[in-house]
């Protein structure tokens, strides 16, 4: 027991207490977005944290994949991990595509994932899999076989107005300024990459379900009926994994909503990032 006790040899000594270890935060956007999508969250966050957002490929300040073979999760991962192992491990955040991104190297790389959350991750390989003939899979594919028929076709405009219509209702694109048009007309090529990715790599089951790190999986009310479906079957496969569908919010929520997602974020991260060393 230690001796709390003043002695001859000078005045009481209380041991100083450690300051709390600073972690990090590391954010996924979106297809067709970059880094700067989560300004905000970032903003919030790095009085308590460091924070990375990463751009993936072909986005932001990110070189489009260039390889000799058709791009893969690893590869976007070769862009998340480096981050992850400087810190020790990571709270790791996605949206969408991103969230596909952050749940491969959760299952890849658990050790580096303090906690994982992510919204509406794009899993179509995962719809297939279990609903190969559901109608939501099928208005999934129907609309990226448009969209990659246009980029074939030099219709590059059109696949972006498919592409965003998609994700975010009827007239959706004609409704963006052009300065937030340009972005997303410069990244459709490695959109449709990044489409072709989550639809050929499968996430087993009993690798999402294997999950130990703390984990939350959110999506909006009034979403596709592919990302509302994906929502579902995680529910099922990650029962221990914390599951909250957000009042009004489409598939952009974090965007469209962006302070109610932050504080459902920030409410995660509060509860699970102190007092941990790591993954559960």
């Amino acid at each position: 027991m230690m001796n709390l006790h003043p002695t001859s040899s000078g005045p009481l000594a209380l041991p100083c207490a450690r300051p709390a270890e600073r972690q990090t935060v590391v954010l996924l956007h979106a297809s067709a977005s970059s880094g700067r999508q989560w300004d905000a969250l970032g903003e919030r966050l790095r009085p308590r944290f460091d924070v990375v957002a990463i751009d993936l490929h072909g986005h932001g300040h990110q070189e489009a994949w260039s390889g000799d073979r058709a791009m893969a999760l690893d590869d976007e991962a070769s862009l998340v991990v480096p981050a992850l192992k400087r810190a020790g491990a990571a709270h790791l955040i996605g949206h969408s595509y991103g969230g596909a991104v952050a749940m491969h190297v959760a299952r890849r790389h658990p050790h580096l994932v303090r906690s994982l959350a992510v919204y509406e991750p794009v899993l179509f390989r995962l719809l297939a899999d279990h609903e190969p003939q559901g109608t939501a899979i099928r208005a999934g594919l129907e609309a990226f076989s448009l969209i990659g028929f246009l980029m074939d076709g030099g219709c590059t405009t059109e696949a972006a107005r498919t592409f965003v219509d998609y994700w975010s209702g009827p007239h959706a694109w004609d409704s963006l300024p052009p300065q937030l048009q340009r972005p997303v007309l410069a990244r459709m090529a490695s959109v449709c990459q990044q489409f072709h990715v989550v639809c050929d790599e499968s996430l087993p089951s009993e690798r999402l379900a294997g999950l130990t790190m703390a984990s939350l999986c959110l999506s909006g009310s009034r979403t596709t009926a592919a990302t509302a479906r994906i929502a579902q079957l995680l529910q099922a496969l990650m029962p221990a994994a914390q599951h909250l569908q957000l009042p009004g919010m489409g598939h952009m929520g974090p965007v469209t909503h962006a302070a109610a997602v932050n504080d459902q974020l920030a409410a995660f991260l509060d509860l699970h990032a102190h007092g941990t060393s790591g993954p559960r």
